[in-house]
């Protein structure tokens, strides 16, 4: 007979646990027959004593099959399906462009994205700037447009590991959401019940990410790769740079803006360009879409010069209710707060560092994120031109804007953003933004 104090006793003696302990428990946690109490003990000694891999392996699929799991063999698609993740970070817009890209190519791309978390901005509220769009599809719906576009990016539905929503929360507010067994599942449990082939993670490090440490992030990611291909899903990580915002937008409407500069060829941002197209050629090698990067590389600068990937994105937008012209009219359908102030360097010099964790936070504290998952977010709230490292300022050079919705917001969000910056008299190198593979 199984007991979940039994089990939480094993774990907490450093035992490994058994696949059957892990399905029990994962049931309980579903169905409620385990307390809130008994998760919390759980996390917590997961949190001290670790997993090994083949517990990493069964909670992960244990937590995917305790909802809905998509099948898509009867969707007689021609062509791979495949995803991407990112695990978070400031001006991380990537996921906007890359479906497409990839839609462009010849993959199918059911993204099921999250929402703002801390600091970190939501592909999911950066897609409800859209007047219309619709986040929630049904299955049906969502095969539909999958098979039809290529691409549909949505946010995680109820029906979608349950085990891990209630889990999440309760990690959350005792601080063990920082366990790399436990990200690794919960993750992973969400990203293969979408049905996938293949999966491209994007874990970031630095001063914006989750995990500061780039040792810390290489750790996540070897497990994360490990227990996805035991899972049957053929995965590789990119560890990328998040010591300043990826691109030159962070905010939702903004972040929107930026993505069809991008895909249009008006503007594309160099760091953020790198990351969406390393992560680009990935998927396609890993499908077997491309041979080699080369010709990966290649595929994806045609579909972005033809304009093909825009008009993925387009498609996608109008297919789940946004207007067809948002490329065409993106001012009218993706409004900017009305006050709106440069913000000057604090002084003289080169840019050396920045805290992109606090410029998330006065993101959120203008309105444009959540300190708790029930608040409502202002989409047209945001800060737009970040100066970079490395780059030489004055007091008369802006070093970002701002958009607010008053003049204290705005106010306030200026002094969170030059204290951000630090600024020295000595040049210093930009990070760069692709660290590693792990395939």
């Amino acid at each position: 007979m199984m007991l979940p104090q039994e089990i939480i006793r094993a774990k907490r003696d450093g035992k490994a646990l058994s696949e059957q302990q892990i399905a029990y428990f994962v049931k309980g946690i579903t169905s409620g027959a385990v307390t809130e109490g008994q998760i919390a003990a759980f996390a917590m000694a997961v949190y001290f004593k670790g997993m090994t891999m083949p517990e990493r392996v069964a909670l992960t699929e244990q937590m995917m099959h305790s909802g809905q799991v998509l099948d898509w063999s009867s969707m007689n698609l021609n062509g791979p399906v495949v995803d991407k993740h990112s695990t978070g970070g400031v001006s991380d817009s990537v996921s906007l462009m890359l479906g497409p890209i990839i839609a462009a190519c010849g993959g199918y791309v059911p993204m099921i994205a999250g929402r703002g978390l801390g600091h970190t901005g939501g592909t999911v509220d950066k897609f409800e700037s859209i007047p219309g769009y619709n986040t929630a599809p049904n299955e049906a719906e969502l095969k539909r447009i999958v098979k039809q576009v290529g691409v549909a990016i949505i946010g995680q539905t109820g029906e979608i590991a349950p085990a891990d929503k209630r889990f999440y929360s309760i990690r959350d507010v005792t601080s063990t959401v920082d366990s790399i067994p436990l990200i690794t599942a919960s993750i992973l449990s969400k990203k293969l019940a979408a049905g996938l082939d293949a999966l491209a993670m994007d874990v970031k490090t630095g001063s914006g990410a989750f995990m500061v440490q780039e040792e810390d992030a290489t750790e996540l990611a070897q497990s994360i790769v490990q227990v996805a291909n035991r899972a049957g899903v053929a995965t590789s990580a990119t560890i990328t740079d998040m010591n300043e915002p990826l691109g030159s937008t962070a905010g939702n409407a903004v972040e929107i803006r930026e993505a069809i500069e991008y895909l249009t060829g008006h503007y594309r941002h160099p760091r953020l360009h790198e990351v969406t197209v390393t992560l680009a050629a990935q998927m396609l090698v890993l499908t077997n879409l491309a041979s080699s990067e080369q010709e990966a590389l290649e595929k994806v600068s045609t579909v972005l010069e033809t304009g093909a990937a825009a008009e993925k994105f387009s498609e996608m937008v109008a297919a789940l209710g946004g207007p067809s012209d948002l490329i065409e009219n993106k001012s009218k359908h993706l409004p900017l707060s009305a006050v709106s102030m440069d913000i000057f360097a604090p002084q003289d010099g080169y840019i050396h560092a920045i805290d992109t964790r606090e410029v998330g936070l006065a993101v959120v504290s203008l309105g444009g994120g959540r300190t708790d998952p029930s608040q409502t977010i202002d989409h047209s709230v945001g800060l737009t031109d970040f100066a970079r490292i490395g780059q030489k300022v004055d007091t008369k050079t802006p070093i970002a804007r701002v958009f607010a919705k008053t003049e204290e917001d705005a106010k306030a969000a200026i002094q969170s953003v030059q204290s951000a910056y630090s600024i020295n008299e000595a040049n210093v190198e930009a990070p760069p933004v692709v660290y590693s593979l792990i395939k």
